[in-house]
C-alpha cells in the first residue's frame, strides 16, 4: 500500500489487469473488456433510440445522431469514395469511426481514465476489419492474382527495376498497412493516458508531500487539465484518421490498376 505522498509510474498491471468477472473460465473479463462491452451497448442504444422513429424534420437526439452520421458520410465516405461507393461502404466506415471515438472517450471520463484502445486488442480488431474489407473489395473486382499484381507491380517502371520494387510494394501494401493502422491508434491513446497519469499523479504527490514542493501543485494541475482538453482533440482526430484511412484503402482497392 502506497502512502499519499508516494509517487509511482504506471506499471504493466495497469494495462493488463486481472480478470474481474468470470475469472477462471474461458469467458473471463478484465476491466478493459467490460468497458468495451458496456460502451458498445451504450453506442448501439444511442443510435437505436435516436433513429427508432425518425421524423422528416429531426429534433433532439435524432438531430444529433443524424448530424454525426452526415459528418461521416459527407466528409469521409463520399469525400474519398464518391457518392455511390461512399454510400455502399458507409456502414463499415461509420462503425469504425464511432467505435474508435466512443472507446477513446473513456480515457477522459472519471473513474474509467483509460481508453481500451490503449491496449492493442481492439485497434487490431478494427484494423483487421478495415484490411479484410480492403482485400475483399480488390479480390471481388480484379480476382485474387489480378489484385495482387495490380497492387505490387508499378506501371511504367522499367522491367529491370521491378524485382527491387515488387517486394517493397508487397510489404508496404499487405503487411505494413494493417500494422500501422493498429499501432497508430494504440500508441496515441497509450501515450495520452500515460501523460494524464503523470500530470495528475504529480499533482497528488505535490499536494500531500508536506514540503515546499506543494507550490508546484497548481502548475501540474493546470497542465493536466490543459492536456485533458488536448486529449479530447486527439480522441476525435484519431477516430477521423482511422475512418479516413479505411476509406482511402478501400478507394485504393477499387482503383488498384491506376496507382
Amino acid at each position: 500500500m502506497l502512502a499519499a505522498d508516494e509517487f509511482h509510474a504506471p506499471s504493466l498491471a495497469d494495462f493488463f489487469p486481472e480478470a474481474v468477472a468470470f475469472a477462471g473460465t474461458p469467458f473471463a473479463l478484465d476491466r478493459l473488456m467490460i468497458m468495451r462491452l458496456a460502451i458498445a451497448v451504450l453506442v448501439a442504444l444511442l443510435f437505436y433510440v435516436g433513429m427508432r422513429s425518425p421524423k422528416l424534420v429531426p429534433t433532439g437526439l435524432q438531430n444529433v445522431v443524424e448530424s454525426a452520421l452526415d459528418f461521416v458520410r459527407i466528409n469521409i465516405a463520399e469525400e474519398i469514395l464518391g457518392k455511390e461507393n461512399g454510400r455502399k461502404f458507409f456502414a463499415i466506415i461509420a462503425s469504425i469511426f464511432f467505435a474508435t471515438l466512443f472507446l477513446n472517450l473513456s480515457s477522459i471520463i472519471p473513474f474509467l481514465n483509460i481508453s481500451s484502445n490503449a491496449r492493442i486488442g481492439m485497434p487490431m480488431v478494427m484494423a483487421a476489419v478495415a484490411y479484410i474489407t480492403y482485400l475483399w473489395v480488390g479480390f471481388a473486382k480484379y480476382g485474387f492474382f489480378g489484385f495482387i499484381k495490380s497492387s505490387i507491380v508499378l506501371p511504367g517502371v522499367p522491367l529491370a527495376i521491378q524485382p527491387l520494387l515488387i517486394p517493397i510494394e508487397f510489404i508496404s501494401t499487405f503487411i505494413l498497412r494493417p500494422f500501422t493502422l493498429t499501432v497508430r491508434l494504440m500508441a496515441n491513446m497509450l501515450a495520452g493516458h500515460i501523460m494524464l497519469v503523470l500530470f495528475f499523479a504529480a499533482t497528488q504527490f505535490f499536494v500531500f508531500s508536506g514540503t515546499w514542493h506543494i507550490v508546484f501543485a497548481p502548475f501540474s494541475l493546470i497542465a493536466g487539465i490543459g492536456f485533458t482538453l488536448f486529449e479530447l482533440m486527439i480522441i476525435v482526430l484519431q477516430a477521423y484518421i482511422f475512418a479516413l484511412l479505411t476509406a482511402v484503402y478501400i478507394d485504393l482497392s477499387l482503383h488498384a490498376d491506376q496507382h
